[in-house]
């Protein structure tokens, strides 16, 4: 791959981060309920960006493994919802995910 195919490549995987990221947290405001608050922190992606890794924040701590079953159960709904507003193809697996590292620095403190 040539310089500038890996950089037009770049460029494609980091919008393509950006507006999932963003369309992701406006999912989950709409979708979620009210038993905790999920907050996305960032989107990732794996190499070659067939797969965009979406980190979340729960809170309260307790709710985490529920809200990430409700996320894992609303995939499918996600992605029906990113070919109405995001231009993006091909569109991406996206997984979501725990982000602790909040939690990891609290404890290394």
């Amino acid at each position: 791959m040539t310089g500038t195919a890996r950089q037009k490549e770049n460029r494609h995987t980091s919008r393509a981060t950006e507006v999932i990221a963003r369309e992701a947290a406006q999912f989950i405001a709409r979708e979620a309920g009210t038993e905790s608050l999920i907050t996305v922190i960032r989107a990732a992606a794996a190499p070659r960006g067939e797969t965009i890794n979406v980190f979340v924040s729960v809170f309260p701590e307790e709710k985490s493994s529920a809200a990430l079953a409700l996320l894992s159960r609303k995939r499918e709904a996600f992605s029906d919802h990113l070919k109405s507003y995001a231009r993006l193809r091909p569109l991406p697996r996206v997984d979501f995910l725990l982000d602790n590292r909040e939690r990891l620095d609290e404890a290394g403190q």
